[in-house]
C-alpha cells in the first residue's frame, strides 16, 4: 500500500546553499517544519532557504547494473543502500560542497560527482536510498535524481512513482512522534564532507572560561561571611522610584554593569558587519558640532534629561523615532541655561515641561571648584532662537550631549558652565592638530568610563577620540555615498591630493625612513565604553572593569574575611567581579571568588559588597574632579577613588545578598510548535543532568496544541518539576505568561519569563539567582540572536540589546508591579517587555543588565507562528 510515493521531510528558513548547512539546523533530521510524500523524485517549489530530506525504497524494474546522477540548485546528495537497510547507506552522487555550485533541471552531467559508479541491483528486493537537498535565497530551485541502465548511449530518467515506496506511513502520526525516522551516514554530523570541513570558528565565546562552570564549586559557609564587612545601607541615586517615566523610557533607565576578567562577550567576529566605534556621521561632525554640551545636559544631574532629550526627537519633524536614537541631541547652550534658570527644564525642540519638583542648580555650590570657560564660548552653536534646532541635529550617538549622572547627584550642575563650551574650530582640525602636537587622549579618573577627553586643550566627548575622528574622516573621503556632501568630499581631498597631472622634472622621490616610529599609549576602548544601555551597537560585549581597582576592592575585603577567620583564606582565582557604577554615592560589586580554605579544601565565595563614598564627600565625584590636568594616555591611571578626599568604605549592602539554592521558576507560552517545544523540553532536562540542581521547575503554558501531546510530553521528561497548563483559544503571550505566573504560590521564589527558542548555559539558574535580589534587583540578562544558518557551535549573530522579553524577578516583585499587561497586550506582542520594564523600574527596582556567555536565541522566522496565516 506504501507503493508509488517517498517520504518528504521539509526544514524551512535555514539559510546556506550546502548540504553541510542543513545538518548544521538545530531539528535536522527529526524535527522537520512538514511532513508530506512526493510521487517522483524531482522536486521544484520556487521557494527560497530551505532544505530537503526525501527518503524510501527503489525498486529495480530488471536484474542489471545501474548508474544513477542527481541533479540540483544548489547543492544535493544521493545516498542508497546496499539493501533495505539504512544504516547501509553510502553515498552515490552529490552536486557540489560548498553551496556555490549548481546544475539546470536535468543537467544530469556537470560534474563528475552527479554520476555514480554502476552499482548492480536486483529486481526482487528494494533498496532505501535518501535525497538530500539545500537551496538558499538565489536563483532557481530544483532537484531530481535520474537513473539509466549502464550504457553509456543512454539518457538518465528521472526515477518516477512506479518505481518508489514509502519508508513508512506518518500521516496519522504527531509532529513529536520520532522514533519511525530513519537515522543513517547522509542525516548525522559524523557523515561525509561534514567533519572535514568543520572550521575553528572565530567566537572567543566559544572558549572556555571558568565562570561558566564556577556554580559547581562548593559554596563557602554562609556562617564565614557573616558580619565580616560593618552594615550599610544600600539606595543608589540611580533608582527611580515614583519617578514618571514615559511609556518605554524604562529602557533609558537601564544602566550596564562592568566585569572583570574578561568574559570575552565581544563579538569581534562579527565586527566587519557592525562596526560600533565611530558612532558620529563624519557629515554631522564636520558641519554642526562646534562644542560640546555634555556637562551642561548633567546639570540637573537627573533622569528627566533622558526623557527630555527623547521627547525631543518626538516632535521633532522628519526625526526617525527609534529607540535607537534616544537621548542624542546636540543643545544649543543659550536655551539651556535659560531653561534652568527659570526652573523649567525645557526641550528645544519640543517645548514639552518636565516637572518641576526636580531640583535645578542655578550656580556652582559653594566651594565647588569650576573650570576656565575659553573666550569663544560664550558663542552660542546655532544663529536663531532654541525652537529652530533642526532635526539634522539629533546626532545618532551618545558622544555629544553626554548621559547625566545619576538621579540626585549633587554638585554637578556647578560644572555645567566650563565644561559645555568648546571651541569652534571642528573636531577633525582639533584631532589633526593634537596629532600634529603629538598630544595623546586622556583619560578620566575612573579609567572604566570616559565622560570627556582632552584633545590638544579641548574638550570633546568620550567616543570622539583622535583614532575615532580620524577613522571617520577617512570614511567620509571615501566618497559621497558614505553621508558626506560633495563640496565637502572635494575640500578634504585637497589635502591628500595625488591627482597632479604630471609630476614636475626636478622632482625627486622621497627616501623612506623605516627606522621612524611613533609613541602609542595603551587605549582600551572596552575600558573607555559607559555605562548607558547602548541600543545601536549590537557586537560589543560587556563593559570591562578596570584590574587595579578589582585587586584593590578584593584586597580589602579578603583582608576583612580572614580578620574574622583567622586568616584561614587565600586567593587562587578572581573568577567574576561586577560592578554597578553610581558616582554620587559608591559602586557595588559583586565579587566571585575562589579560594583555598585552610591550603586545602577549594570553596566558592559570591558576595554583594558596597563601597560607600566617605560620607561627607559624596559632591566630589571621581569622574567630575576637574582639578587637576587630565592625565595622558601612557601616564598610570588613578584607582576610583584615589582622587576622593574621603577613605571610601567597604559594607556590607543591606538586603542585598542572593539566594543560592532558591526555586526558579521558567514560564513558557505555546502553540503548535512541536519541534521547538520538544527541543525545549529536551534542553531542560539536559540542564537538570547537568547541573544536578533540582531547584527548577518549567512551566508550560499551551494554548490548544494541535501538533503534539504537549503535557505527555512534559510528563516523560526527566525533569525534576514540571506543571502543564492549557489554555484555550488564540495564543496571547502576555495572557500566557501571567498564567503561568499565577500557578506559583511562593512569593519568595524567582519567575523567569522566558521564549521557547532559547539555548541556555549551563549556569543560567546560577546566574539568574545571582541577580535577583527580591525588593532589590531583577535581571535582564542579554541574549545573542543567532543569524540564519547559525548554531551555538558557530554563533554568528549579535546581542538583542533593546529586548527585555527574558525577565527573571521574584514572584513578590511581580505581582507587586502588576504582573504582565493583558489588558492591551492581547492578540498582538511587542512592547509588552517595554511596558513591564517601564512599572518594574518605578517601583524602585534596579534591571541588571548583562550579555550572558553563551546564551542563544536561534534563529528562526514568524511564518506559520500562532496566529499567522499563511497564503496558499
Amino acid at each position: 500500500q506504501y507503493k508509488g510515493r517517498a517520504n518528504l521531510h521539509v526544514f524551512e528558513d535555514w539559510c546556506g546553499g550546502a548540504v553541510r548547512h542543513l545538518r548544521k539546523n538545530l531539528h535536522f533530521p527529526l524535527f522537520p517544519h512538514a511532513r508530506t510524500t512526493v510521487k517522483k523524485l524531482a522536486v521544484a517549489p520556487k521557494w527560497k532557504n530551505y532544505g530537503l530530506r526525501i527518503f524510501g525504497y527503489i525498486h529495480p524494474f530488471k536484474d542489471g547494473d545501474f548508474q544513477f546522477s542527481v541533479a540540483s540548485d544548489d547543492n544535493s546528495e544521493f545516498w542508497l543502500s546496499s539493501d533495505e537497510s539504512p544504516s547501509n547507506s553510502r553515498l552515490a552522487a552529490f552536486v557540489g560542497k560548498l553551496g556555490t555550485e549548481w546544475t539546470a533541471p536535468g543537467e544530469f552531467t556537470k560534474f563528475r560527482s552527479q554520476v555514480s559508479k554502476p552499482l548492480h541491483l536486483m529486481s526482487s528486493r528494494r533498496y532505501y536510498f535518501e535525497l538530500l537537498h539545500k537551496q538558499d535565497d538565489r536563483g532557481s530551485d530544483h532537484v531530481e535524481v535520474g537513473w539509466r541502465v549502464f550504457l553509456p548511449s543512454l539518457k538518465f530518467e528521472v526515477i518516477d512513482s512506479s518505481y518508489i515506496s514509502l519508508y513508512t506511513d506518518e500521516s496519522s502520526l504527531k509532529m513529536n512522534h520520532v522514533e519511525h525516522i530513519p537515522q543513517s551516514l547522509a542525516s548525522h554530523s559524523g557523515s561525509h564532507l561534514w567533519e572535514a570541513q568543520r572550521d575553528e570558528h572565530g567566537a572567543d565565546m566559544l572558549k572556555t572560561d571558568p565562570r561558566d562552570t564556577f556554580f559547581l564549586t562548593p559554596a563557602i559557609e554562609a556562617s564565614r561571611v557573616q558580619n565580616v564587612l560593618v552594615p550599610c545601607a544600600y539606595s543608589p541615586t540611580y533608582v527611580v522610584k515614583d519617578f514618571p517615566i514615559a511609556r518605554y523610557q524604562g529602557l533609558q533607565f537601564v544602566y550596564l554593569s562592568f566585569v572583570y576578567p574578561n568574559d570575552f562577550t565581544r563579538l569581534t567576529h562579527m565586527e566587519t558587519e557592525n562596526k560600533c566605534f565611530y558612532r558620529e556621521s563624519p557629515l554631522y561632525l564636520e558641519k554642526y558640532v562646534l562644542g560640546v554640551c555634555s556637562a551642561a545636559l548633567r546639570g540637573a544631574a537627573s533622569p528627566a534629561h533622558r526623557s527630555w532629550q527623547s521627547q525631543a526627537w518626538a516632535a521633532a519633524p522628519g526625526a526617525s523615532p527609534s529607540p535607537c536614537t534616544l537621548g542624542t541631541l546636540v543643545c544649543p547652550r543659550e536655551g539651556l541655561r535659560d531653561a534652568a534658570a527659570d526652573g523649567k527644564e525645557q526641550s528645544p525642540s519640543s517645548g514639552t515641561r518636565l516637572p518641576q519638583h526636580l531640583p535645578v542648580s542655578e550656580g556652582p555650590e559653594e566651594g565647588a571648584p569650576s573650570l576656565q570657560e575659553p573666550a569663544e564660548a560664550s558663542r552660542p552653536l546655532q544663529q536663531g532662537p532654541p525652537s529652530a534646532l533642526a532635526p539634522e541635529h539629533h546626532l545618532q550617538g551618545k558622544g555629544h550631549c553626554q548621559a547625566p549622572e545619576r538621579l540626585g547627584e549633587p554638585g554637578q550642575a556647578g560644572r555645567a558652565e566650563g565644561a559645555a563650551a568648546g571651541t569652534a574650530q571642528p573636531p577633525a582640525a582639533q584631532s589633526r592638530r593634537a596629532l600634529q602636537q603629538g598630544g595623546a587622549t586622556a583619560a578620566t579618573a575612573e579609567n572604566n568610563s570616559s565622560e570627556t577627553a582632552l584633545l590638544g586643550g579641548t574638550r570633546v566627548t568620550s567616543f570622539l577620540k583622535m583614532s575615532d575622528t580620524t577613522a571617520s574622516q577617512q570614511e567620509g573621503r571615501e566618497g559621497p555615498g558614505k553621508g558626506q556632501e560633495e563640496e565637502d568630499e572635494e575640500e578634504e581631498v585637497s589635502d591628500y591630493s595625488y591627482e597632479a597631472a604630471e609630476l614636475p622634472p626636478s622632482w625627486l622621490e622621497d627616501s623612506i625612513n623605516w627606522q621612524r616610529t611613533f609613541s602609542v599609549g595603551s587605549v582600551d576602548f572596552e575600558l573607555l565604553r559607559s555605562d548607558w544601555n547602548d541600543l545601536r551597537c549590537n557586537v560589543s560585549g560587556n563593559l570591562q572593569l578596570g584590574e587595579s581597582e578589582v585587586v584593590d576592592v578584593v584586597a580589602q575585603y579578603l583582608e576583612k574575611l580572614n580578620e574574622k577567620n583567622g586568616g584561614i583564606y587565600t586567593l587562587l582565582r578572581i573568577i567574576n567581579v561586577e560592578k554597578r557604577r553610581d558616582t554620587a554615592r559608591g559602586n557595588r560589586y559583586l565579587l566571585e571568588l575562589e579560594l583555598a580554605e585552610r591550603g586545602q579544601r577549594t570553596v566558592r565565595l559570591s558576595e554583594y559588597v558596597y563601597v560607600l563614598l566617605h560620607q561627607g564627600k559624596q559632591d566630589d565625584s571621581a569622574e567630575a574632579n576637574p582639578e587637576g590636568p587630565a592625565l595622558a594616555a601612557t601616564e598610570p591611571q588613578p584607582s576610583a577613588w584615589s582622587v576622593l578626599y574621603g577613605k571610601p568604605i567597604l559594607c556590607q549592602p543591606l538586603h542585598l545578598s542572593w539566594k543560592q539554592d532558591v526555586m526558579v521558576h521558567f514560564v513558557v507560552p505555546v502553540k503548535n510548535q512541536a519541534r521547538w517545544v520538544q527541543q525545549f523540553i529536551s534542553d531542560m532536562a539536559g540542564l537538570y543532568g547537568a547541573t544536578k540542581d533540582a531547584n527548577f521547575n518549567v512551566i508550560l503554558v499551551d494554548f490548544d496544541s494541535e501538533d503534539m501531546d504537549v503535557e505527555k510530553a512534559l510528563q516523560e521528561a526527566p525533569l525534576p518539576r514540571s506543571l502543564y497548563l492549557r489554555r484555550t483559544g488564540n495564543f496571547e503571550l502576555s495572557a500566557g505568561l501571567q498564567a503561568g505566573v499565577d500557578t506559583v504560590e511562593d512569593g519568595h521564589s524567582i519567575v523567569f519569563l522566558c521564549d521557547l527558542h532559547i539555548h541556555f548555559p549551563p549556569n543560567i539558574l546560577d546566574s539568574i539567582r545571582k541577580h535577583c535580589v527580591e525588593g532589590k534587583l531583577a535581571y535582564a540578562p542579554i541574549v545573542m540572536r543567532l543569524s540564519c544558518g547559525s548554531s551555538p557551535r558557530e554563533p554568528n549573530g549579535y546581542w538583542e540589546v533593546n529586548g527585555f522579553g527574558l525577565f527573571g524577578i521574584y514572584k513578590s516583585d511581580f505581582d507587586r508591579v502588576g504582573g504582565m499587561n493583558t489588558e492591551e497586550f492581547r492578540d498582538r506582542w511587542g512592547g509588552e517587555d517595554w511596558e513591564l520594564l517601564d512599572r518594574v523600574l518605578q517601583s524602585g527596582l534596579e534591571v541588571e543588565r548583562l550579555r550572558l556567555r553563551n546564551f542563544y536565541h536561534y534563529y528562526h522566522s514568524k511564518r506559520g507562528m500562532w496566529n499567522a496565516r499563511s497564503r496558499k
